[in-house]
């Protein structure tokens, strides 16, 4: 531990008793300074963490000791999280974006960081990101949960029509969903050990009977018992995700308050939206729209509108910023659905 005093670099200090974290994986730098109303000066009193929960109580021990009132960390991965839940509720914890912090160049040390990280605090220089209650960051995991899951589920039916390309079945040619009930029914065949065509192209349902002489053409290859193995244990996959999903569905549902499953209902009523859909993005922007100034200040913070850069009269980029990826994804997700939803 060491003490310094100093002033605050000719910038007027807005709060008295604050602490900048420099936080990784096992380490977390903290940096202490307070303010004396008297003559101006500033003392910086640093300190060492682990990062095991018995450790970060201590570090929260310590700053009501010292009685800070603001902490500000960066965004690095997700080692902020347990910091911040931790502190959340006992003092005012920022989270604030890696690139609002511009460091002087030099000698960059995590001492030097997490100093700086308070000083910028200290003189109101940072903006805390937008950090939603503890409800709705577990409905933000439950949602990009389930994504990933979907996304593995999409993989695992890719898979399953390259085994049966591998053997020279077209069944993606004809069917427009091959893990549909018709296509579901005759790949189970193919792997019990049907090869008469025309008794797999008759497990057609609905309008897939009308193209059974197609089917029939399709459903002609030369599937060995290497690819039924590989399609019996891609099977196996497909339906243990489908389960995961749908257990994380009915997750959703049980624990997401009515104001959230109201709004729910509302967005599935929009061309392109669904219930999935709806779901993760209130769950990435919560219910409460008041919190954005107008329409065009939401766009920007979702990242879909373009940017600016001007210089010398000249427009430099108007490249889109980067934003939350996983509620871009659901926009563009939803944007694409809606072009091909007819009369909407």
């Amino acid at each position: 531990m060491s003490k310094k005093k100093s002033s605050v670099a000719g910038l007027e200090a807005l709060y008295a008793r604050v602490c900048g974290l420099d936080v990784h994986k096992k380490v977390i730098v903290a940096c202490v300074r307070i303010l004396d109303a008297k003559d101006g000066t500033v003392q910086s009193t640093l300190r060492q963490f682990g990062a095991m929960t018995a450790d970060l109580k201590e570090l929260r021990q310590w700053l009501a000791e010292l009685k800070v009132t603001h902490v500000a960390m960066e965004s690095t991965g997700v080692y902020w999280q347990p910091v911040f839940n931790l502190l959340e509720g006992h003092f005012k914890t920022w989270v604030v974006n890696a690139q609002h912090i511009k460091k002087v160049p030099g000698r960059k040390t995590d001492i030097k960081d997490a100093e700086w990280i308070a000083q910028l605090l200290q003189c109101g220089l940072l903006r805390p990101s937008f950090v939603p209650e503890r409800q709705q960051r577990e409905l933000r995991d439950l949602t990009r949960h389930q994504t990933k899951l979907v996304q593995q589920r999409n993989a695992v039916d890719n898979r399953i029509q390259k085994v049966l390309e591998t053997a020279n079945i077209k069944l993606g040619s004809v069917a427009s969903d091959v893990m549909g009930v018709s296509g579901r029914k005759m790949i189970e065949a193919l792997i019990g050990g049907e090869k008469d065509v025309t008794v797999l192209a008759e497990l057609a349902q609905r309008k897939l009977r009308g193209k059974i002489p197609e089917l029939q053409r399709a459903l002609e290859g030369e599937l060995t018992e290497h690819h039924r193995f590989l399609l019996f244990r891609l099977l196996g996959q497909y339906d243990f995700l489908e389960k995961e999903i749908t257990s994380v569905s009915e997750r959703l549902g049980a624990v997401a308050p009515p104001s959230f499953r109201a709004a729910v209902e509302q967005l599935d009523a929009v061309a392109g939206v669904g219930e999935r859909g709806a779901r993760a993005l209130l769950a990435e922007t919560g219910t409460d729209m008041s919190r954005f100034p107008s329409h065009k200040h939401f766009a920007s913070w979702a990242g879909q509108c373009p940017g600016n850069h001007e210089s010398a009269g000249k427009r430099r980029s108007g490249k889109t910023p980067a934003a939350n990826r996983h509620l871009d994804a659901v926009l563009t997700e939803m944007a694409h659905a809606a072009v091909r939803t007819k009369n909407s």
